[in-house]
């Protein structure tokens, strides 16, 4: 397994090692806004499940999706309604978490088998991972903590030897923030599910249907 310091060296090379990493169908490991976190192609169907093992999650669990744009959003969605659009062009890049139907040509499966019919997406501040999304495609991401276990905000040198993924891309010590807000949005309406980040009155300033589920 390789290790490297993105705060070192060109951004564009470090991305050339992610994405042949994630073609090659490996788990890699990088920053986000608050925390590391696995990535894995998310059309990748060993590297999800491969995903899911490295965090001891249960059968059923959903991995998130990250995408480059709201472009990339709809064209693997079936319906991103107009204020739903608004939402994500006010709040994005950043700590929205939208969970939205998924196009039925989608060749996926993010652990729950497509049983949900629901998949989480949103589209990330970092700028090592957005560079990367622009590159790779969507990716299906999870917490490099274990189940359960706070957010990592700090790479163990200690354990990397044992982490069975291919690439560690370290930022130094990340700074702990609020959780990303997550919303359920459809074809006609959208509902809060986790308040965080981003308030519900914030939310409703620019998609006034918003409601609580």
């Amino acid at each position: 397994m390789a290790s490297y310091d993105i705060l070192q060296g060109d951004i564009q090379d470090h991305v050339s090692v992610a994405v042949a990493a994630l073609k090659d169908g490996f788990v890699i490991i990088a920053p986000l806004e608050n925390s590391y976190a696995l990535m894995a192609d998310a059309f990748f169907h060993d590297a999800v499940r491969a995903m899911h093992v490295l965090r001891g999650d249960e059968l059923g669990v959903a991995a998130q999706v990250l995408a480059y744009s709201l472009d990339t959003v709809k064209g693997i969605s079936r319906a991103v309604s107009p204020q739903t659009q608004d939402l994500c062009k006010k709040f994005w890049t950043g700590l929205l978490s939208i969970s939205l139907k998924p196009s039925s040509v989608l060749n996926w499966d993010l652990g729950d088998d497509k049983e949900l019919d629901w998949f989480n997406v949103r589209v990330p501040k970092s700028k090592f991972v957005r560079a990367l999304l622009k590159e790779s495609g969507p990716l299906a991401i999870a917490s490099a903590s274990a189940a359960g276990e706070e957010p990592m905000l700090k790479i163990d040198r200690a354990k990397v030897k044992d982490w069975d993924v291919a690439v560690v891309f370290d930022n130094g010590a990340l700074k702990a923030g609020p959780r990303s807000t997550i919303i359920e949005a459809d074809a006609l309406d959208m509902r809060l599910v986790r308040e965080g980040a981003i308030s519900f009155d914030e939310m409703a300033k620019v998609a006034p249907n918003i409601s609580y589920i």
